[in-house]
């Protein structure tokens, strides 16, 4: 009996071992094709197009886990930081334009690593 016990603690101990870490589905590839149409407006336009809300909602629904909206966040910064021209306020009020509500203000300043 007691081996029995020690071979079912070995191969849960290599289950442990083993299991895949939870990885980000979302890339920033996605994130960035998704946001593209938005380019127009957060540089400026009158309003966000529907092709834009409809990336907004999309990438909204691809980042259904924690890990991915720490990956959309990063990306979000990342894309926001690189282009030039992008007005913060209207990139921080595109969710809500868009009728999306998302866990985390999109700013240059987020600490995407407390997105949950």
């Amino acid at each position: 009996m007691a081996i029995l016990m020690k071979l079912a603690c070995a191969t849960l101990m290599c289950m442990l071992v083993v299991a895949p870490h939870a990885e980000a589905a979302v890339t920033c590839g996605q994130v960035t094709s998704s946001l593209l149409p938005c380019l127009g407006y957060l540089q400026g336009g009158a309003s966000p197009s529907p092709a834009c809300c409809g990336g907004i909602k999309s990438l909204n629904s691809m980042a259904s886990t924690p890990a991915d909206r720490k990956t959309a966040c990063g990306c979000l910064k990342s894309a926001a930081a690189s282009v030039k021209g992008i007005d913060m306020s209207a990139a921080s009020g595109l969710p809500g334009k868009c009728g999306v509500s998302i866990p985390y203000p999109i700013s240059t300043s987020t600490d995407c690593s407390k997105v949950n």
